[in-house]
């Protein structure tokens, strides 16, 4: 039943009848007959494209997806579900899967409406500055960013790039493509997008890092380039200094700015999230923070690992760790860091919990991340030398000694572990632990002991265990999907 809903949803908001927009008023306002004439018709759809941002998914289940799974957090909290993704237990019937697919899709089904009505659109206002093609290069790009988020979770997916008409299960029952059709369709979205988006839109920061600019679009052609199987890092390299030399001139800040909530719209944030509180707030720092933060004292989500604060503590990275990391006492057990309560980790990227009204954001690209990822093509391309002098641009803004390395071997485990310092939730290290072919290495290596049985956490890391199932209620409701190798 919940899966038939979410797909007549998605198909009503394909003819404009089930989509909720901000700021502007709704197409779902309008009938089909009148819908997508007038510029502030595409407008309120573009609004309601971003809005997509706003879903869980994105919300916090992205550092799930990602940074839970990994060695950097536990699942906190009391939700069995993501106890069964923190200790990589994945079954197709976790409702958090299907909660991911259908938003994503959802997300996607507003930029297809885009993509298909804009164009016929005449208003005189679209002509103006070039508007029309500006708002389909956005949508371009928001369709790519949801697919770049399915296909690293569950491999190939159905490749759905037009709003339904019907629901008929003869349209609707899109058999999966293969993960390099879906990477090669996210390619061409983006270099539709990179042809008809401005590297900035005007001197308001807090418009420029809410859209997708030119250099969201090579922030995300950098990552798509190193991420998909037959990785390209001449690519990699070629986008990601698009981005270091872009004229929107983008430049590292001081780390704790970053986080402290004050600072946001920076030099360095080339696209995030712009939660503004109300309506518009970001809940999920309710879910993490501390009892002194957040005004409750119910256990909290997303806890760092033991294994992520000694690599910390190893590094002696005190500036990074004190803006990821926040101890306090509680009165809970907590399996890994105290049994009847005591002093355990909070994850502290966010500051203020705001009674689940959070302004706090998460950064969808940032320029630290992109330093280390060209560092990493650097290395990969056999460059060490060049890759330790970008490293070492992110380790000396933190007070750290540079590094360096004469094989391309030991440079890539130092950009590994620099990523993981310096992007510890903001759901980064699933993905690098698969990029780098050390998911099973790493996973099956922790020793976190559960100090309830004294015994060592057992992950039973495989290779299938990278790619997440594919949902049992979206299998249920389109028999042409197969399943990933690994689960029934």
């Amino acid at each position: 039943m919940q899966a038939r809903y979410i797909v007549l949803c998605v198909l009503a908001l394909s003819l404009g009848a089930c989509s909720k927009f901000v700021d502007l008023t709704p197409i779902s306002d309008a009938t089909t007959g009148n819908a997508y004439q007038s510029a502030s018709d595409a407008e309120a759809a573009l609004t309601g494209a971003y809005d997509a941002f706003q879903q869980e998914y994105y919300v916090w289940d992205n550092i799930n997806f990602t940074d839970v799974v990994s060695d950097n957090y536990y699942a906190g909290g009391d939700n069995p579900e993501i106890f069964a993704l923190d200790l990589l237990n994945l079954s197709p019937v976790n409702s958090r899967l299907f909660n991911a697919w259908s938003q994503l899709y959802t997300g996607i089904a507003r930029c297809n409406i885009i993509l298909q009505k804009v164009p016929d659109i005449t208003d005189p206002k679209l002509e103006a500055n070039n508007r029309k093609e500006q708002i389909l290069g956005e949508a371009a790009f928001l369709r790519a960013y949801h697919y770049y988020q399915l296909v690293k979770t569950f491999g190939g997916v159905p490749l759905v790039l037009e709003p339904a008409t019907s629901a008929d299960p003869g349209q609707t029952n899109i058999p999966r493509s293969t993960d390099a059709e879906v990477y090669t369709q996210i390619i061409k979205d983006l270099e539709f997008a990179l042809s008809r988006l401005p590297d900035a839109y005007s001197d308001d920061a807090s418009v420029n890092k809410a859209r997708a600019t030119k250099g969201a679009v090579n922030a995300l052609l950098a990552k798509v380039y190193a991420q998909k199987a037959d990785r390209d890092y001449n690519k990699v390299l070629e986008y990601c200094n698009a981005v270091i030399s872009s004229p929107a001139g983008y430049q590292l800040i001081n780390y704790n700015f970053l986080f402290d909530g004050n600072h946001y719209n920076n030099d360095e944030s080339i696209m995030e999230v712009q939660y503004t509180g109300g309506a518009e707030a970001n809940y999920g720092p309710q879910l993490l923070l501390p009892p002194s933060l957040s005004g409750d004292t119910w256990r909290k989500f997303v806890t760092p690992s033991k294994d992520l604060v000694k690599a910390f503590d190893d590094e002696h990275d005190n500036i990074r760790k004190n803006t990821t990391v926040l101890f306090e006492n509680v009165t809970w057990t907590d399996e890994y860091w105290a049994i009847g309560g005591g002093s355990v980790p909070f994850a502290y990227k966010w500051k203020s919990a705001s009674g689940w009204a959070s302004t706090n954001r998460q950064y969808l690209f940032r320029l630290g991340d992109i330093i280390l990822l060209k560092a990493e093509a650097l290395n990969a391309l056999g460059r060490p030398g060049d890759a330790a002098v970008e490293v070492n641009k992110i380790r000396a803004r933190v007070s750290l000694p540079g590094v360096t390395a004469t094989t391309k071997e030991a440079m890539q485990l130092i950009i590994e572990k620099e990523r993981r310092l310096e992007l510890a939730q903001e759901g980064q290290r699933w993905d690098d632990l698969r990029r780098y072919g050390r998911a099973e290495t790493v996973m099956n290596g922790l020793n976190e002991i559960d100090l309830r049985t004294n015994q060592r956490v057992n992950y039973n890391m495989t290779k299938d265990k990278e790619l997440m199932p594919i949902p049992q209620l979206e299998r249920d409701r389109n028999k042409q999907l197969g399943q990933n190798p690994g689960y029934n």
